[in-house]
């Protein structure tokens, strides 16, 4: 008997160290910054789980939970998921403030680097994604002295990127959106992606939209609640930059693209390519059904399709 209750003392004690642990960890640091050009969530706190979603450097996020060098957290468009702690930098509630109204910068360029010196012969302090943000400390011989949210510094061409608040309060264009598809043709699919190195159907819907400063929801069947619905029983009714939504029913979406006209949509499905929704085209797949369409640009700040310039955790809101 003595044994046990000596077992149940080591139990609590260790149950004890782990609630202060824990404390101690996220203490009044309840938010983060993504500081990885693309940090991975996990369904579960280990790597060998599966792959929900990814966050940009830059990206805000909101603390949860910690296990164990995992942190559950809840990304702007309310997205949960596991990141390992090398992915993020944890801020206190001050910090986030100070950091909505620093000079942030916005990557525009599909791929690249960041370098410890302004040149291109530098060696690499990080690679970058379209979609990154950093804070800029400086300006130098056509390049950005930037800041990432763990503290490195480097520096970045500046003609690849552009200023939050150009990227964030520029009027969202439709050509733009379709150029920024296109520049993904063959990128390969990955189930949980959402960068340009990889991207899942939503995944590459939701990076795109990024591009013009619109945080949409993650998943395809999530997509498809939001936004202006659109009758695409006649090819007429569609317009370029509309999402057209596909599965067994309009309750069960499983695949998302983006229109570009005359029957053509861009998608992630083995790779970024474009298909049709029209039968007679060869590049139209039998086995794939439309079942839904919407349109995003007439719905902005409307559920689920936020602009980033009016997002609390990007800006200081009136």
């Amino acid at each position: 008997m003595k044994d046990f209750y000596k077992k149940i003392g080591s139990l609590f004690l260790l149950l004890c160290a782990g609630t202060i642990v824990m404390a101690q960890t996220l203490s009044d640091k309840t938010w983060a910054l993504t500081t990885l050009s693309v940090s991975n969530l996990r369904a579960q706190p280990d790597h060998a789980s599966e792959l929900v979603s990814q966050t940009l450097m830059g990206t805000p996020l909101k603390v949860l939970d910690y296990n164990d060098k995992w942190y559950r957290v809840q990304t702007p468009e309310h997205y949960i998921g596991w990141m390992d702690s090398s992915g993020l930098q944890q801020f206190s509630a001050k910090e986030m403030e100070y950091w909505k109204k620093s000079g942030r910068y916005f990557y525009n360029h599909l791929s690249g680097s960041a370098y410890d010196a302004p040149t291109l012969k530098g060696n690499v302090v990080t690679d970058l994604v379209l979609g990154d943000l950093f804070e800029v400390e400086s300006r130098v011989k056509g390049f950005l002295k930037i800041r990432i949210p763990d503290g490195r510094s480097g520096y970045v061409r500046k003609a690849d990127c552009i200023s939050f608040d150009d990227w964030s309060y520029s009027q969202p264009n439709v050509q733009s959106i379709l150029s920024f598809a296109r520049q993904m043709m063959g990128s390969p699919y990955l189930w949980g992606g959402t960068s340009s190195k990889a991207v899942d159907c939503s995944g590459f819907v939701k990076l795109v939209y990024y591009t013009q400063g619109i945080i949409l929801a993650r998943d395809a069947d999530q997509q498809a609640m939001y936004g202006k619905p659109v009758d695409f029983s006649n090819m007429n009714n569609l317009q370029p930059g509309d999402l057209l939504f596909f599965g067994t029913s309009a309750q069960h979406i499983t695949h998302v693209g983006i229109y570009l006209g005359k029957g053509n949509f861009i998608h992630s499905s083995g790779r970024v390519h474009i298909s049709s929704i029209d039968p007679s085209d060869p590049k139209y797949d039998v086995n794939r059904k439309n079942v839904a369409a919407c349109r995003i640009l007439n719905s902005l700040n409307t559920e689920g399709i936020v602009r980033v310039k009016d997002h609390p955790w990007y800006t200081v809101q009136p």
